[in-house]
């Protein structure tokens, strides 16, 4: 199905969640979508790694990293990895690294900018809990929508009426 997140506004913004704040499109990909898996993790990319190393089937992985301006969660070789696996997006609440790179790749990227420096490697964070930034509420299982105007959140799979 082609969208735009606009169209999905006017048509159920009754029933889908809008995000609020500003975040650059960094990936290759635009528009995406795909079922909600989460991570929580500050500074410390570890089950991010993990989870891109795991088929992705088209899912969108959304990150919150606590809106650290201080550390990267995604840098290329991540990247290029979720690409692999069949990742369709990335949704961070925090930064990526070798944007120039991951502006190549097939991949969508959501991010609220960039930094150079790495993360940590503590193995430290949760995996497919309910996170919440940018007003919005990320359950594992729920579908998202991206492309160049924003993202939105949806219970369920969005179908747009025939004309």
């Amino acid at each position: 199905m082609e969208f735009k997140t606009a169209d999905l506004c006017d048509h159920f913004s009754d029933t889908v969640q809008i995000g609020e704040e500003p975040f650059g499109d960094f990936g290759g990909r635009a528009p995406f979508r795909g079922v909600i898996e989460t991570i929580k993790a500050f500074e410390d990319n570890s089950l991010v790694r993990e989870a891109v190393g795991e088929p992705g089937d088209g899912k969108v992985l959304v990150v919150d990293g606590g809106g650290s301006m201080r550390r990267a969660m995604l840098g290329d070789m991540l990247a290029a990895k979720a690409v692999k696996n069949g990742w369709s997006g990335i949704l961070i609440n925090g930064c990526i690294r070798d944007s120039a790179d991951i502006g190549e790749m097939d991949l969508g990227v959501k991010a609220l900018g960039t930094h150079p420096c790495k993360t940590e490697k503590r193995g430290l964070g949760d995996r497919n809990v309910t996170v919440r930034f940018a007003g919005v509420t990320f359950e594992p299982g729920h579908y998202l929508y991206a492309d160049e105007d924003g993202f939105i959140v949806s219970e369920a799979p969005l179908e747009m009426p025939d004309a």
